[in-house]
């Protein structure tokens, strides 16, 4: 699957990503460092639409989350080719409302799929915290 067109930072090093679905809708991926260790990134993505009402984590069902969800794991690709050093990436899947029943997020078990992708194993290990992914780059 082809990804959509990724608007990078004006500064390679940069932490803000963004790209447009075919339906109009905007997303920014961005990249955070953790005060205590600057070679652990966290992963936060969503919405930018005002039509969402600022609810960047909100399901906008237009039928195109694979298509998002390559888009995304290209742009944790491109990322990490611009800090080849870092050492953990993390990403929270928020529970949603139906999700409760659940221990895991719909969110986070579509992360799931894509990991691979973006952390092969022979690369990475990956591990499911509560409702927390994290991946580790093996030593």
């Amino acid at each position: 699957m082809t990804p959509y067109k990724i608007i990078a930072p004006a500064i390679p090093t940069g932490q803000v990503y963004q790209f447009t679905t075919k339906y109009d809708v905007e997303y920014e991926v961005r990249f955070g460092r953790k005060k205590e260790n600057i070679l652990h990134s966290v992963v936060v993505f969503g919405v930018l639409n005002d039509e969402y009402e600022g609810e960047e984590y909100v399901v906008t069902n237009k039928g195109d989350a694979f298509r998002v969800m390559t888009t995304i794991a290209e742009v944790i690709r491109m990322y990490l080719s611009e800090h080849p050093n870092m050492q953990i990436v993390e990403f929270t899947g928020i529970l949603r409302e139906d999700d409760k029943k659940e221990h895991i997020s719909q969110r986070t078990k579509l992360y799931l799929r894509f990991l691979p992708r973006v952390f092969p194993n022979h690369k990475w290990r990956t591990e499911i915290l509560g409702n927390r992914i994290v991946a580790k780059r093996i030593k």
